[in-house]
């Protein structure tokens, strides 16, 4: 006899179901693939997103000019929602936490939960690219002496996008992922805009302070060290740390069990803010 599939208990009682899946720069939704199938194994409502110029939205990278134009495939969707509805949010990496802060400062009704994977948490009037300077440079320094800059609008005009060669991407992102991820997006990949990652974010306790934010920590990862990332979460304390072992910059691919463990357990708490 044929057994149907029933979530457990604990998921079917959740209130919030719907988890959106926000990618980081260079990717798109295709990346989720792994967590998309583990999440609706256990009774969950995934929902990824291509943001701007990214996955199959086929908007050129270079005339992606704010952080508003990058993230606005994620605000049309917080707007498409009933009033009553609230979902989770999960991103990664810098321009995925930049957007996703942006969501909570202006839609935090919409929010019940964010969870930053290896994601930067700005302070209010940061660049998501601060997160990066320890381990590059300076922002005027990197954008007069990177190689990997895109100059859409001619070379006597500032840069618009960076864009990475393959063995760039493999030491940065995928030093434990396998071979079969790592192919599939060295050839998904598109150029990261560069203006999303160097606006200063605007960000309030009225707004994006009353929404629970969790952060899931990387420790093998060379796009975002262990350090950096302890000293975002420092200077940024979420309502919850989660650690994955082993893990590159990408655990959807290196440790998409682990990840798809801490995403259930984070769907599990309560979302109002205790004061």
């Amino acid at each position: 006899m044929l057994k149907c599939f029933r979530p457990p208990v604990f998921l079917e009682n959740i209130a919030t179901k719907k988890i959106v899946l926000v990618h980081g720069e260079g990717f798109g939704a295709w990346c989720w693939y792994k967590t998309i199938s583990l999440l609706e194994e256990s009774g969950l409502h995934p929902v990824a997103l291509d943001l701007t110029g990214s996955g199959i939205d086929n908007t050129d990278t270079n005339s992606i000019t704010t952080l508003v134009d990058y993230a606005r495939p994620l605000i049309n969707y917080l707007q498409s929602l009933p009033d009553d509805e609230k979902v989770e949010y999960s991103d990664r990496m810098c321009c995925g936490g930049a957007v996703v802060s942006y969501a909570l400062e202006n839609y935090p009704k919409k929010i019940s939960k964010a969870v930053y994977l290896t994601a930067t948490m700005a302070s209010n009037g940061q660049k998501p690219f601060d997160a990066f300077s320890e381990q590059l440079a300076s922002a005027d320094l990197f954008l007069q002496q990177s190689q990997f800059l895109l100059y859409g609008n001619g070379r006597d005009k500032p840069p618009t996008g960076i864009n990475l060669d393959k063995q760039q991407i493999k030491m940065l992102y995928f030093n434990q992922s396998p071979s079969k991820d790592i192919a599939l997006a060295t050839v998904s990949m598109r150029p990261i805009p560069l203006a999303p990652i160097m606006e200063k974010l605007s960000v309030s306790a009225e707004n994006y302070g009353t929404v629970r934010q969790y952060y899931v920590q990387t420790l093998d990862d060379n796009m975002l060290s262990a350090d950096v990332q302890e000293k975002l979460v420092q200077e940024n304390p979420p309502d919850g740390v989660f650690k994955i072992k082993g893990s590159d910059h990408c655990p959807f691919f290196s440790k998409p069990q682990s990840l798809n463990k801490i995403l259930l357990e984070i769907a599990q708490m309560p979302w109002q803010k205790i004061y």
